[in-house]
């Protein structure tokens, strides 16, 4: 401002791009925190995942007869585990992930639910999970 009061040109323009580069870093800010919080939910399902083919090859590695009981947690939230021949499918909030299971002899189509518990069996014929 001058001393009669008026705005110069200058100052209306460098507060109109001091604007301009806020928002701009408002919305990358906003952007990469959605990110952040994205890939924490990302790693926390895929790491329950590993654990249960963990779980799953633990109990196949054993001799016949050997049953491990798991439990879910369920404090990510519903997911479901679907197994399927060699592979173990988890599906939650319209995303997906899976996993192998090398030498897994699991005859039937199985689905796990978060929350629950379940015995994992090696019999002669394969892997039962009840």
């Amino acid at each position: 401002m001058d001393n009669k009061g008026f705005i110069s040109l200058e100052y209306i323009f460098a507060l109109f791009i001091i604007i301009i580069i806020a928002s701009g870093m408002l919305f990358f800010t906003q952007a990469s925190l959605s990110s952040s919080f994205n890939i924490d939910d990302s790693v926390s399902h895929r790491l329950i995942l590993d654990g249960v083919a963990n779980q799953i090859s633990q109990v196949n590695s054993n001799g016949v007869g050997y049953s491990k009981v798991i439990k879910l947690p369920s404090d990510n939230g519903y997911y479901e585990l679907k197994i399927e021949r060699n592979k173990l499918i988890m599906e939650y909030d319209d995303k997906k992930g899976e996993t192998l299971l090398p030498l897994a002899n699991i005859k039937s189509k199985d689905t796990l639910i978060s929350g629950k518990s379940y015995m994992i069996t090696k019999t002669d014929d394969g892997l039962v999970i009840t």
